[in-house]
This record gives C-alpha cells, sequence and structure tokens, in this order.
C-alpha cells in the first residue's frame, strides 16, 4: 500500500462522515410539516401555545443544524417511578428516559455538545421570572430539525417520556442556531483520520527501511 492510498481512503472516509453528520435531505417539505404536527398532537403536553410554537419552528426549517438549550430542576427528595410503587431520587428516576433519547440521538447524528451540574444562582437577569434553582444545563446538536421533531415523535417515545415528566420540577428548552463551535465532531474527526494517515505512512515507511 502505498502513502497516498491511506491519505485518499481518509479523505474518502471522512466524505461519509460529512454526508452522514450534516446530512443532504433539505428542508422540512409542508406536507412532512403536517404530517409531523398530526403526531405532535396527539401527545399529552401538546398544548395550543406549544403546538404554535413547534409548527413554526418547522415551517422555517432551513434544513442545517441548531442546538437546544435545556435548563432542567429536577424534583428534591424522591419521586415515584412510572409504573411502579417505587420511590427514587430524581436523577435516577430520568435515566430510563435518557437511555431511551441518546441512542436515538446518535442515530441520528445529534450528540450532547455540553452538560454540566449549576454551579450557583443567578448572578444577573432581569426581566424573567426568579430563578427557580435549576439543577443542570444541556445543549443539544441536533442534524436538523426533522431529526427532532423525529425523535420527539416516535412511537416509543411516550413511554420515555413518563420518566422525564416525573423527574423534572421545572424545564426550560429553546433552539439556538449554530454559530462558532471550535472543537467539534468536524474537527477532531478529521484530526483523528489525518493521525492515522499519518501514522500508518510512518508504519509503511519504517517497512520499507527494514526491507
Amino acid at each position: 500500500m502505498r502513502p497516498r492510498t491511506l491519505w485518499l481512503g481518509a479523505v474518502a472516509l471522512y466524505g461519509l462522515f460529512w454526508l452522514w453528520y450534516d446530512g443532504f435531505r433539505g428542508p422540512l417539505l409542508p406536507e412532512e410539516v403536517e404530517t409531523y404536527m398530526a403526531r405532535f398532537e396527539a401527545r399529552p403536553e401538546a398544548e395550543p401555545e406549544r403546538l404554535a410554537v413547534v409548527r413554526n419552528f418547522l415551517e422555517s426549517d432551513d434544513g442545517g443544524e441548531f442546538f437546544m438549550l435545556n435548563l432542567i430542576r429536577f424534583h428534591e427528595g424522591e419521586v415515584a417511578v412510572p409504573g411502579s410503587d417505587d420511590l427514587e431520587p430524581a436523577r435516577a428516576v430520568l435515566e430510563p428516559y435518557t437511555r431511551h433519547f441518546v441512542p436515538g440521538l446518535l442515530r441520528r447524528a445529534g450528540h450532547p455538545a455540553f452538560v454540566g451540574d449549576a454551579a450557583g444562582r443567578y448572578v444577573e437577569h432581569w426581566g424573567v421570572e426568579p430563578d427557580p434553582g435549576w439543577s443542570f444545563s444541556g445543549v443539544i446538536r441536533y442534524r436538523s430539525r426533522r431529526d427532532m421533531i423525529e425523535l420527539a415523535t416516535h412511537p416509543g417515545f411516550d413511554d420515555a417520556h413518563a420518566f422525564k415528566i416525573a423527574a423534572l420540577s421545572h424545564t426550560l428548552a429553546f433552539p439556538v442556531a449554530p454559530g462558532l463551535v471550535l472543537l467539534g465532531p468536524r474537527v477532531w474527526v478529521a484530526l483523528v483520520l489525518a493521525l492515522l494517515a499519518a501514522l500508518g505512512q510512518l508504519a509503511l515507511a519504517g517497512r520499507s527501511r527494514a526491507a
């Protein structure tokens, strides 16, 4: 194998990754919006105001990625586990939801971009409700609005969503347009492939000298 083949292979692999990570299906079509909205309207938490917000978000789809900022406050103490008489800490009750949500997210090229526990209360705020005492914050990357609504309206999502409702006392989520992402997967996947190609080239060179 020649070094050139290694580098061409690395470029080809990155191209395949890029096609999967960024997608190429384009914005949601009007008929898709109606299909997903019909599914979303059947959900128990689908209030009129929320339906209007979701519809506007889907209808203004640009086909590209976005990030969802999530603020979470867990119930204090132990809460009832859906479907049983057991009581567990709220974080533990949320785990079945997370186990369902994350694999579906990863299959659709989404992933957590940032997660962390709250380190304190508001240090600056005005024009908003008082600090409820957020427990946790997370930023989730979605490949597209289509991927988000497919995951949110998946038939198996309702059972898992009951654990989220049981665990959280407050939650806030809103989408954010992509900005400057310094070290996202586009960068580190390229670096890993370049490193592997370089190591392969060094190994080939060492083998040639030994021969």
